[in-house]
């Protein structure tokens, strides 16, 4: 296809001017949807490995807990005294700061 496009003469090029719109979609798709997530996913991997013991996690299920336990593939999360549950790493969903809450006066 590119080949015969290549291959006409200088009066049919305006036939390539029509495909610039096209080729200005993907590019602005490609900056606006697909490097963004790309961006997202590598964020999470990078976290997900980061991830240590006592940190206050919570999953994607929404469950939060600490966790007490790490290995390659799986995290033990503490959600109550006594309460432990094993996740795929890939569970977490992000980590909580520690909120103290404080009585409202």
């Amino acid at each position: 296809m590119f080949a015969t496009l290549l291959l006409q003469t200088p009066a049919a090029s305006g036939s390539l001017l029509s495909y610039l719109p096209l080729i200005g979609i993907a590019v602005v798709m490609y900056f606006f949807m697909i490097r963004p997530q790309q961006k997202r996913a590598a964020d999470a991997k990078k976290f997900r490995a980061a991830l240590g013991k006592g940190a206050s996690v919570v999953t994607i299920g929404g469950l939060h807990g600490k966790v007490v336990e790490l290995s390659e593939e799986t995290v033990t999360v503490e959600v109550d005294k006594g309460v432990r549950l094993r996740f795929d790493r890939s569970a977490i969903a992000r980590e909580t700061g520690s909120k103290t809450a404080t009585p409202a006066a």
